[in-house]
């Protein structure tokens, strides 16, 4: 979004979105609306280590038996706005309203989710209806934008490889660090598990404060009382108006410790730090990031177990000891993604 509106002086941009509106203004320095809502249910989390996989077929069968519904309605919605395309990451939801409001659209993303649920436990047992409806919709894209790491896209019928959409720091590590109060003569990892939360994880009982510090924007730490002298919290809000983003958190530390999503993943690969990741259920992406990420970013697996009991020590050293990935990837997917949802929306208009 941040290089469509360089691409695009005076853009409008609607957000169309169930996402914490908190976490939009901490990302976002560009004019945005934000229409709160769901798009779609994705995976049901207890928390970002364990999903509910029942509640995510039960979610998933409720939201698209009343699927029309919530295409009439968004069409409606966006009817009176001069849309000049939609764009979706990666709702099919998207490409059915735009082919009624007959714009173009651009799916962007690394997996779809008929992809997804075709091997999520119970999903097709209970609903062998429901990825053939997404692919169905996933078709009416006029162009799909393909990110690394990739799963489902042979569905599109034009389809166009990107390089890593990565968000990348701004301000150098020793600015982050002294920013932030992060030793500067010790080695940082960054805890990174979004707004689910870790709740079984006691930092406190962390077995590498000896050596190492660890930083946490986590809810969680809020509710832990007094926290070790190595751990540090960074409050939510520390990063509007502070000329600090996220992402210069993850390239001022040696380690992220993590389960495996795209966004980080490409943040840890665009800045050259190490990934100590752990599982989180059944999720088909999780195998495909496992399998490939190896080639671009050091990484070593904690057990579950390990990682709430605190044992992080001997991976970190043993991470921190790994060489240097032996493959690179390029970071400016955003510039050419931004470049192809332009040509979209200029052939709408021209059109």
């Amino acid at each position: 979004m941040h290089a469509l509106a360089s691409e695009v002086p005076g853009l409008r941009l609607i957000i169309r979105s169930a996402a914490n509106p908190g976490l939009l203004r901490r990302t976002l320095s560009v004019p945005f609306e934000l229409r709160p809502g769901r798009c779609d249910t994705g995976i049901v989390q207890k928390s970002s280590i364990a999903q509910d996989d029942e509640a995510t077929v039960r979610e998933a069968m409720r939201f698209y038996r009343e699927y029309d519904a919530a295409i009439d309605a968004e069409t409606r919605a966006l009817a009176s706005d001069a849309v000049s395309v939609v764009v979706g990451d990666i709702t099919p939801l998207a490409f059915e309203v735009a082919a009624r409001l007959a714009v173009p659209s651009v799916a962007i993303g690394n997996f779809t989710w008929d992809w997804i649920y075709d091997t999520h436990p119970g999903l097709v047992a209970a609903a062998p209806w429901l990825p053939p409806l997404l692919r169905a919709s996933y078709r009416k894209a006029t162009t799909a934008l393909e990110l690394p790491f990739s799963g489902g896209f042979d569905v599109f019928t034009n389809r166009h490889a990107l390089p890593l959409v990565a968000r990348r720091p701004t301000r150098t590590r020793a600015d982050t660090r002294a920013h932030f109060g992060i030793p500067i003569d010790r080695p940082a990892a960054l805890l990174s598990f979004g707004g689910y939360g870790v709740p079984d994880l006691d930092l406190s009982r962390l077995d590498c404060l000896d050596t190492w510090t660890v930083v946490t924007t986590d809810r969680l730490a809020s509710t832990m009382g007094p926290l070790p002298r190595y751990v540090r919290l960074v409050p939510e809000d520390a990063f509007i108006g502070s000329g600090f983003r996220y992402e210069d958190l993850v390239g001022a530390v040696e380690a992220v410790v993590t389960k495996p999503g795209y966004g980080i993943l490409a943040e840890c690969i665009s800045t050259g730090t190490a990934m100590l990741f752990t599982s989180r259920g059944v999720f088909r992406e999780y195998d495909l990031m496992v399998r490939e990420m190896p080639r671009f970013v050091r990484s070593r697996f904690v057990l579950p177990e390990d990682l709430l009991a605190g044992r992080w020590r001997a991976a970190l050293d043993a991470l921190q000891a790994q060489p240097p990935p032996p493959e690179t990837l390029p970071s400016d997917g955003a510039e050419h993604a931004a470049r192809a949802i332009r040509i979209a929306a200029d052939a709408s208009r021209s059109g």
